[in-house]
């Protein structure tokens, strides 16, 4: 009995680090081509001489992280400080167990995978509060409260978006919403609807033009001030991973997820990962590119554009998708 439990978990701590793993390579390569698209938007070379092209520049950074000091200021409630980047960066990691690289291929496969990964993504802000709060001073604290308000602003959205998607597929199982994307991916009937969802997933994981948390010109660095050495790293590393996430999300949802643009022969003998990877790193090339030629939105703009905007144009949606599903008879009946 104690043999088959400890095989059960043998196996399955090997399918988690073999998630894990990819994932943390995955986010050091993305932080090279994110500098490397900032570097040639702004002709220049970007990160070039650690390593062949300067793929190394990544190891050597968090190498520098690893080797540095933790200075933890007098006035900081030492434990929630601490605790901070952890929460963060375990949340980011948490929610890479329900992405499916294929049909058959994923670390668990539960029925709400939808309804999980977008309670992991909403708990990600605690993370920043904690770290703004704990800091006990202000520059983080403001950093903090503007993450807060940013995050719950867009989740409504965003949860709209995820709501027309599901209309269409009738189940919260992430495998089936691939699957239901064989003939059309839902990108092209629900575009106004990806692109809603893709500046929704900027605001969410705080990137430009929707930095609001960390301006540097107001708020110094935002909630990360007070933070130094690996504890730094851990918030760098949670804010990749959630990027990476939420291109996952972005390509599950909307651009069939593992599966090929057209079903043919040169195409479908490609790896089903090799094509959700693919789809990953393109939605994160944009994200790239957002950050290097957009200008950083103002406060007020931020939240007009989350409660003025996004939220009317997605209930709407949402009333016009069912509509045309009942009218025409389309609704998935499971």
């Amino acid at each position: 009995m104690l043999s088959e439990y400890l095989n059960i978990i043998f196996l399955d701590s090997l399918k988690i680090l073999s998630l894990v793993f990819p994932v943390l390579i995955a986010v050091a390569m993305i932080v090279w081509v994110d500098r490397r698209v900032w570097g040639l938007v702004q002709l220049r070379r970007g990160p070039n001489v650690v390593g062949p092209f300067g793929l190394l520049q990544t190891v050597a950074d968090a190498l520098k992280y690893i080797f540095k000091e933790i200075v933890i200021p007098a006035g900081a409630n030492k434990i929630i400080f601490i605790l901070a980047p952890v929460v963060t960066m375990s949340l980011a990691l948490l929610a890479w167990a329900v992405i499916p690289f294929g049909e058959n291929i994923y670390v668990t496969n539960i029925n709400v995978g939808v309804l999980y990964l977008f309670a992991v993504s909403s708990l990600g802000v605690y993370g920043i509060i904690m770290a703004g709060w704990a800091s006990n001073s202000k520059y983080p604290f403001l950093g903090a409260l503007r993450s807060a308000a940013q995050m719950v602003s867009y989740e409504v959205s965003i949860g709209f978006v995820i709501v027309t998607v599901l209309l269409c597929v009738g189940s919260l199982n992430l495998v089936d919403i691939v699957v239901a994307q064989k003939k059309i991916w839902f990108a092209i009937p629900l575009f106004p609807m990806f692109i809603i969802f893709f500046i929704s997933a900027l605001a969410e994981t705080n990137r430009p033009p929707f930095d609001l948390p960390e301006a540097e010109a107001e708020l110094v660095s935002g909630y990360q001030t007070e933070y130094s050495g690996m504890m730094y790293a851990l918030f760098w590393l949670g804010e990749y991973a959630n990027i990476l996430l939420m291109c996952a999300m972005g390509s599950i949802l909307f651009l069939g997820g593992w599966l090929p643009p057209i079903d043919v022969y040169p195409l479908n003998a490609i790896p089903a990962p090799v094509w959700l990877i693919i789809k990953i790193f393109l939605l994160f090339l944009a994200f790239a590119l957002i950050k290097a030629i957009v200008p950083r939105y103002r406060y007020d703009q931020l939240m007009r554009l989350g409660w003025k905007v996004f939220l009317p144009v997605s209930l709407v949606w949402v009333v016009l998708v069912s509509g045309f599903l009942v009218y025409f008879k389309m609704l998935p009946m499971n």
